[in-house]
């Protein structure tokens, strides 16, 4: 089977419920408002590395609820309690490591707040930057979040471009979002 050249190539050949047709029709590279929302897709790209898009798709309700809707008060706050529950869940990813990126990003999101009143400000404030320095600063400033992680979060939320290609319904759509 041919790999079809781009996400929205793909999921144009999907039924409208699925999994993968309904992120990229709602959420793929639209802007993301809210902090605790940015930090669930941070979540949900860390916990996709070394496995398929599809199981993180289909765990997303399951990883909203473990962690608390994605409070970033309440997640910075976990303890070992909350790391043993979340390792028990059998709806999310149980990886002791991601776990732990997931609070202590939390706690980074927090500080990052303090300094530029939220997160979207301070990644807004980054925009001028490449995708090369965006990886760097990522690394320096959060755990877990390689290359891949960083470009598909950026991407995703709308502060990088490439989540839809000309051509994609989308694609106008999403430009006109982000100039908002």
């Amino acid at each position: 089977m041919e790999k079809p050249a781009s996400y929205c190539a793909h999921v144009a050949k999907l039924p409208a419920s699925n999994v993968h047709r309904v992120y990229h029709d709602t959420q793929y590279g639209f802007p993301v408002e809210s902090d605790d929302e940015l930090f669930g897709r941070l979540i949900l790209e860390i916990n996709q590395a070394g496995l398929s898009w599809d199981t993180i798709l289909n765990k997303q309700h399951h990883f909203r609820k473990a962690y608390d809707g994605y409070d970033l008060q309440r997640v910075a706050a976990y303890g070992e309690a909350d790391i043993d529950r979340l390792m028990s869940d059998a709806g999310i990813v149980r990886n002791r490591l991601k776990i732990h990126a997931a609070i202590f990003n939390a706690q980074k999101i927090l500080e990052l707040q303090g300094k530029s009143g939220s997160f979207r400000n301070w990644l807004s404030n980054q925009e001028h930057l490449d995708i090369r320095d965006w990886v760097a600063l990522f690394k320096r400033t959060f755990k877990f979040t390689g290359g891949e992680i960083t470009k598909e979060f950026l991407m995703s939320t709308g502060h990088i471009p490439g989540a839809h290609v000309e051509g994609c319904p989308l694609y106008g759509a999403r430009s006109e979002l982000q100039s908002k």
